[in-house]
């Protein structure tokens, strides 16, 4: 199906559009816009050097599977901030790292020909910021700091202050870290960015106060999976959601890296499990899926301005 704009407005009246349906013929693929992709489900922690083989030994796993886009978990040079257990009276935070140090030399030497997104605990000028970097072999390509922080961050670092999407030689990509996802005006930033694929670095814990049995039935499963879901369909894009699992300190990671199509159908899930979750795309479908319907397109930024009071919203005059 392809809608086709319509003018609706009198002459000199401001344009607006509605849609028309009509069947078309089907298209043949456009292969350049076919790929695998990956999201890790893995542990990491303070040793580096540890992590670095890691990445290495999941880069060619995923390239063993014709992947060409890779997605680790947040923190994972470094590992992520070690909350204080009952007997320890001060959380561990990760040192931090230079975006142009020797560690992020390192991914892009091992990146190769893979597009890989990693995230780190960057050392700036405004302190200590959980951040991501995505790199090839040839060098970065994008470079994204969190901006939502938790309550159990925000002694540690400092927030970023934007979203930007990014050229790379699988296309137009966007990053969210953790947190981020969980607000939808932090992917539609992306998406209106003119992102297809949003990568989502996460290290994400079961509840804290409430744990089920069962990693699959915690409550923070649900909203991390919904999250994921959610995200792709509202922006109709492509979402690669890599996170950490095992232990660490007090929390438990409860991994779930997946990769979700424009419609919201899951691709390819570790569920509670580590490991890779690996599925062929077709970027094409982006457009494709707004030809019916454009999310971003209908949208009426003028009706979201801070909210009325009542009487007005009611046409009543006070």
């Amino acid at each position: 199906m392809r809608a086709i704009p319509l003018y609706r407005g009198p002459h000199g009246a401001p344009r607006r559009l509605s849609r028309l349906s009509i069947d078309l013929p089907p298209r043949e693929a456009d292969t350049s816009r076919v790929l695998a992709v990956a999201a890790l489900a893995a542990p990491f922690d303070r040793d580096v050097d540890a992590a670095l083989a890691r990445i290495a030994h999941h880069a060619e796993r995923a390239r063993e599977q014709g992947a060409r886009l890779l997605v680790l978990p947040e923190s994972a040079l470094g590992g992520y901030v070690r909350e204080p257990g009952p007997d320890e009276m001060a959380p561990d935070v990760p040192a931090g790292l230079a975006p142009d140090g020797p560690e992020i030399a390192r991914l892009i030497a091992l990146a190769g020909d893979l597009v890989i997104c990693a995230g780190y605990s960057e050392l700036g000028p405004g302190g200590l910021y959980a951040s991501a970097m995505c790199v090839t072999g040839d060098g970065v390509l994008g470079h994204q700091r969190k901006v939502h922080l938790p309550p159990a961050e925000r002694f540690a670092y400092t927030a970023g202050d934007g979203f930007a999407a990014f050229d790379t030689p699988v296309g137009r990509l966007g990053m969210l870290l953790c947190y981020d996802k969980l607000f939808p005006e932090a992917a539609r930033a992306l998406a209106l960015d003119g992102a297809d694929v949003l990568c989502s670095l996460s290290a994400w814990p079961v509840d804290r106060m409430h744990p089920a049995r069962d990693v699959r039935d915690d409550p923070q499963t649900r909203h991390f999976d919904l999250c994921d879901q959610t995200r792709a369909v509202e922006n109709q894009v492509f979402m690669v959601s890599a996170n950490q699992t095992g232990r660490w300190g007090p929390l438990q990671f409860l991994g779930s890296a997946k990769v979700v199509d424009p419609g919201g159908a899951v691709l390819a899930t570790t569920g509670a499990e580590a490991g890779l979750a690996v599925a062929q795309v077709d970027l094409a479908a982006v457009h494709e899926i707004r030809l019916g319907i454009d999310h971003l397109a209908d949208r009426r930024p003028d009706a979201y301005a801070p909210p009325l009071p009542a009487a007005a919203v009611l046409g009543f005059a006070r």
